[in-house]
């Protein structure tokens, strides 16, 4: 197995010799290939999965100039599956958020919000990383820019959201949408993403501090 990159590595290994990123790759495109085939809502599929179109084409258009380190592209992999798997069901209805719910006694499925907080969890390293080796930015406000645009882009999805399920696709509304009854379910969503940027970029100072990296 080739050596595991993390954002400080100096090195980049080619995708062709990169078995880390082979291994990624394959996994996603496993769980993405099962979502669609056992999906039990094909237009919330389509719905949800805009936005994984775009993701995708984001890494592998920037991927000749800019590359990840493969810490990175381990965590938007992670977050990728954990996305793809819930629309596969939709969010609301999706089997792992039951067994959840079953097993704390909750009052409601709660895949949902585990998504949302890994959206900042898993990807405030990723834009960290970006702002830092990419673009060259300081250290502070690459700290401080994860945050920012969780907080922001949340917000933003949650437009869309809305603006898909009121105007554009009504038929669809509820079951791409996901609220559950609760009249909070955009503010929480925003909340869990914005708090596990925070959380990521915290634990990410606080090892470079113990290992004194840099």
């Amino acid at each position: 197995m080739t050596q595991f990159s993390i954002a400080i590595s100096d090195y980049r290994i080619p995708f062709k010799h990169n078995k880390w990123l082979w291994a990624f790759t394959a996994i996603f495109f496993i769980v993405w290939i099962n979502s669609l085939i056992g999906t039990t809502n094909l237009s919330n599929w389509i719905l949800e999965n805009v936005l994984t179109f775009l993701c995708l084409g984001f890494l592998i258009f920037s991927y000749r100039k800019f590359q990840f380190s493969d810490l990175s592209y381990l965590l938007i992999c992670i977050y990728l599956c954990l996305h793809v798997y819930g629309s596969k069901y939709t969010y609301a209805e999706n089997p792992f958020g039951y067994w959840l719910k079953d097993i704390f006694d909750g009052e409601r499925n709660h895949y949902d919000r585990i998504v949302h907080f890994s959206f900042g969890f898993l990807l405030a390293y990723p834009m960290r990383e970006m702002f830092l080796k990419w673009l060259a930015y300081p250290k502070l406000v690459a700290w401080l820019l994860p945050i920012e645009i969780t907080l922001s882009v949340s917000a933003f999805y949650e437009l869309i959201e809305w603006a898909v399920a009121d105007i554009f696709f009504k038929a669809q509304g509820d079951a791409y949408l996901g609220t559950q009854g609760d009249i909070w379910d955009a503010q929480k969503d925003i909340f869990l993403a914005f708090s596990g940027a925070i959380i990521a970029t915290t634990i990410v100072s606080v090892v470079k501090r113990i290992f004194n990296v840099k």
